[in-house]
């Protein structure tokens, strides 16, 4: 965890997804990473995890700074 300027509390991570879902007809095997960051509060309760666990996750997408991938802001979390 790192602190904002201002002392806000910050957290960057990678969220992996892993599934399988019919499409077309065909199963398909859907593997993803995604930059995620959280802010204050949230940030300090995901740092309380244990990494690798299953969770799910609400927030928006945004591009990163510079434009070139997203970036998933958490605004809240559940036990998978």
């Amino acid at each position: 965890m790192r602190y904002t300027p201002a002392g806000l509390p910050a957290l960057e991570m990678q969220l992996e997804h892993e599934s399988s879902i019919e499409e077309a007809g065909q199963t398909r095997q859907v593997k993803v990473t995604i930059k995620a960051v959280a802010f204050g509060t949230m940030a300090e309760r995901l740092c309380q995890q244990a990494v690798g666990s299953a969770w799910g996750f609400t927030g928006f997408l945004a591009n990163a700074r510079g434009g070139r991938h997203v970036v998933l802001h958490v605004l809240d979390f559940q036990s998978d």
